[in-house]
């Protein structure tokens, strides 16, 4: 099974960005969910990052809404930021 942790960076943008809105709270922790149980479904246009962002990827959870990750192990992955694409990139 896959586990999730969480850098700081993430929870501060998780805590300024995300949780004050119910519905986006909502549909982040479903695609969590859905990247626990399938990283390749093609509602998450998962990708890898270039650039300065190289080894690492990303997710969506709306059309502009991102998650930053990267694995740790083949079962460890670090969630790193949230946000839209012009906060997280």
């Amino acid at each position: 099974m896959l586990t999730v942790k969480f850098t700081r960076n993430f929870l501060k943008s998780y805590g300024n960005r995300i949780k004050q809105n119910k519905k986006l709270k909502f549909q982040l922790e479903k695609r969590i969910e859905l990247f626990k149980l399938d990283r390749n479904n093609s509602l998450l246009k998962d990708h890898d990052l270039v650039g300065r962002e190289q080894g690492q990827r990303s997710f969506s959870i709306t059309g502009d809404i991102r998650v930053i990750y990267f694995f740790e192990t083949d079962d460890i992955v670090w969630f790193v930021d949230v946000g839209s694409h012009n906060q997280v990139y």
